[in-house]
């Protein structure tokens, strides 16, 4: 029979061991150190070769990131294309025709693997790519996270149901973000992320044409490019910000209070209701929105991520092993 002294050794030595195993499993931004210490700086030169070659993939990357996280967490499952177990996220009417950068992000893969094969997640590089993506263009940089792993699933009703739409009004966007433990002020700075980047005609069409919080110049402009007919220039793009659409300043947040803001859900953030404040504090302290939109990064990077021996390490990002 075990003594009483065994018996607390043994009780200690289980408890360390699961200590232990809950620590390897949190992110680190040094989680590659020892095991591919190039990892970041490769994926660095794939990104800013990427969007050197066209400005507009760096909204394209923040945006993938994004939509990764708010569907199972950050996961890479927006990454998988259909197969005959994988519903696709790319197909739901957030995605289809709109979602960009996954070429760039299987460049970045294959040069990882390259160099550290079976070792950095896809879903890692998507969150280095949405940092590297911001600071090229002049937004703000943080420190990334890393040890998430890769799922082996999707599912483009989860899609469908969870990522914001254009026509949502304030309290939904509210709830969406509040459903990933994000607040309000992060959903208002990640809103920010729309000073770069385009949408689509069909996105914005009944706001153009319908709105009335939109200023009748601005409207006028965009009409030029957006026809009313519905069955017309639904693929047509257009800036985000007219003023800077390269630039990741504050000025999307001017843009709303002159009611020039392209996106119904993008309007709807200063319109009379609990947001105006944090778009006018926005507006006149870019620095103030820079740092919340880092520290909002960060904490979206947290979403529910696979960490330890949960998922896998794809060998691509558009199919499990």
């Amino acid at each position: 029979m075990a003594s009483a002294g065994n018996k607390v050794t043994a009780m200690v030595s289980m408890m360390l061991l699961l200590l232990s195993i809950t620590c390897q499993a949190k992110l680190s931004s040094t989680f590659y150190a020892k095991t591919c210490p190039n990892a970041l700086s490769t994926i660095r030169t794939t990104i800013r070769s990427a969007i050197a070659a066209e400005r507009r993939m760096a909204a394209s990357l923040i945006r993938l990131h994004f939509h990764d996280c708010f569907v199972q967490g950050c996961d890479a499952s927006v990454l998988l294309d259909d197969a005959p177990s994988i519903d696709s996220e790319q197909n739901a009417i957030q995605n289809k025709g709109s979602a960009r950068g996954f070429g760039v992000i299987d460049k970045a893969k294959a040069a990882v693997e390259k160099i550290c094969p079976r070792v950095v997640s896809c879903a890692d590089i998507l969150a280095v790519a949405a940092r590297d993506a911001s600071e090229y263009v002049g937004g703000p940089s943080w420190t990334v996270k890393l040890g998430r792993r890769d799922s082996t699933t999707a599912s483009r009703t989860l899609a469908q149901s969870e990522l914001p739409l254009t026509i949502d009004n304030v309290g939904k966007l509210i709830s969406r973000f509040g459903s990933k433990g994000l607040s309000a002020r992060d959903m208002v700075a990640l809103s920010g992320s729309h000073t770069i980047g385009q949408a689509q005609c069909v996105t914005f069409r009944s706001r153009i044409y319908d709105g009335s919080n939109i200023d009748a110049g601005f409207a006028s402009t965009r009409r030029r490019r957006c026809p009313a007919n519905t069955n017309q220039g639904n693929a047509n793009l257009a800036p985000l910000d007219l003023v800077t659409p390269n630039s990741f300043d504050n000025n999307y947040f001017k843009n709303l209070i002159q009611k020039k803001g392209l996106l119904e859900s993008d309007q709807v953030l200063f319109s009379g209701g609990s947001t105006d404040s944090l778009v006018s504090k926005y507006s006149k302290n870019q620095a103030s929105f820079k740092s919340d939109f880092a520290a909002a990064m960060i904490k979206m990077g947290d979403i529910d991520p696979l960490t330890g021996s949960k998922g896998i390490i794809r060998r691509v990002c558009s199919a499990v092993n």
